[in-house]
């Protein structure tokens, strides 16, 4: 089956392309892309025009939870698809914090089955594998059988591997097959019950902060590991200037290292958590202004190799709790592309740089073949308005939990058309 969609503002941060053109799509792949198909093909009986719209690479996030299996009542696969979809997500990779934790081959099976045989996922999923067993941060799973099963790389989750033995053997073991390790950067004796950043504004509300020193140190350390094995370090969700300077110096000094950092870290400052928002408790904290300018000067200077949503949705009966007691986490699926746009509209950065870490950024990191409008690849698409004004409305989220630190803004751009495989999963009515 063909199907072409033409009149649309091509973009694709892999080649730099941005021009008016077409889409022609062939059995779930790009058959051909261009300016010669601004206008359509002839015989093609499925055509849209996109009306001048964006056409995109669909987004690839790296850094999604949910609670299936074990907390279901928080987000299913099923459910994380769908806000994945309405906010232009293509392929997303769930974190092992389940219950049990995917930390063997049967539930990276588990996952890699659900994700193809449920009818009610509507995007790619792809699960990561836990780095420890339990993620208890005491023994190393079996990474190579869970490579081989499908885990598209090995992480800790939230909870940091403070044993640095521990780091190291994983390391060198994971170096046999070149797998890439994430860590979260974080000193948990420095951050153990803080509820936001620290500093002056933490100290008026009288909450305890999580000082940026505890990042700094973990970063310091990982790399340093990274440089000794030899190891490919995913440094996971940083949010300090001092940090993203570290990996930025590592890297140039020759080590496999690259990083990632929460779409709201580039969007909200310290200020935001205002009368103790319980829905701005996540992990890593919103930091100072001059560190969220300095994440996003590092994007418009391409050192940030993706950008992710976070997501990690809580149910009301966690979050409408008194802020220290209240749970870590945001949901974010819907909200990533938005919250980058703001930054185009702001003219902070142009979109082809904050579209690169949601596409094919992260795709060049897990070699996958989606994220780039080229000729063979995936048909996973988006089309979308970057000037849409909309009003952000927790009720109207699609995930199950909606607790979200969008609620009750005004944000610019939206997802009019998702398709995974050349079939339509999402088209806003």
């Amino acid at each position: 089956m063909k199907q072409c969609i033409f009149n649309a503002r091509l973009l694709d941060p892999a080649t730099r392309l941005d021009v008016l053109g077409g889409l022609l799509i062939e059995d779930g792949a790009i058959a051909d892309v261009g300016p010669h198909l601004a206008r359509g093909r002839p015989g093609v009986a499925e055509s849209h025009d996109a009306r001048g719209k964006c056409l995109a690479p669909g987004l690839i996030d790296l850094r999604v939870k949910t609670g299936e299996p074990g907390a279901e009542n928080k987000e299913t696969l099923a459910t994380a698809s769908e806000a994945a979809a309405a906010g232009g997500v293509t392929t997303f990779i769930v974190m092992p914090d389940t219950d049990p934790v995917i930390d063997s081959v049967a539930l990276v099976d588990f996952i890699q089955r659900r994700s193809a045989t449920d009818d009610n996922i509507k995007v790619k999923i792809h699960p990561a594998g836990g780095l420890t067993i339990g993620l208890a941060g005491e023994r190393m799973s079996e990474l190579g059988l869970m490579h081989r099963a499908g885990a598209v790389f090995f992480t800790n989750g939230d909870a940091a591997v403070t044993d640095a033995g521990v780091l190291r053997r994983a390391m060198q073991y994971a170096g046999n097959f070149d797998a890439l390790i994430a860590s979260r950067p974080d000193t948990p004796a420095l951050t153990r019950g803080t509820v936001m950043n620290a500093g002056a504004f933490a100290g008026r509300l009288g909450l305890r902060g999580a000082p940026p020193e505890a990042e700094w140190i973990a970063v310091q350390r990982d790399l340093l590991l990274a440089e000794t094995t030899g190891a490919r370090l995913l440094v996971d969700t940083l949010s300090t200037a001092r940090s993203l300077a570290a990996v930025v110096a590592a890297r140039k000094a020759g080590v496999r290292a690259a990083c990632t950092v929460a779409a709201y870290s580039l969007f909200f400052n310290e200020l935001d958590i205002g009368d103790y928002l319980t829905y701005c408790k996540v992990t890593p904290p919103f930091r100072a202004e001059a560190d969220r300018m300095a994440l996003i000067q590092g994007l418009a200077n391409g050192e940030i190799d993706a950008i992710v949503s976070a997501h990690d949705p809580q149910p009301p009966e966690d979050k409408r709790l008194p802020i220290a007691e209240a749970a870590y986490g945001a949901a974010g699926l819907q909200t990533l592309l938005p919250a980058l746009l703001r930054l185009v509209a702001e003219k902070h950065v142009a979109l082809l740089d904050v579209l690169r870490p949601v596409t094919s950024g992260p795709a060049d990191l897990l070699g996958l073949r989606q994220g780039r409008l080229a000729k063979g690849a995936p048909a996973d698409v988006i089309v979308f308005d970057p000037d849409a004004p909309w009003y952000c409305d927790r009720e109207d989220l699609v995930s199950r939990s909606k607790n979200s630190p969008f609620d009750g803004r005004m944000l610019e751009g939206r997802v009019l058309r998702t398709l995974v495989d050349g079939v339509t999963v999402f088209e806003r009515g």
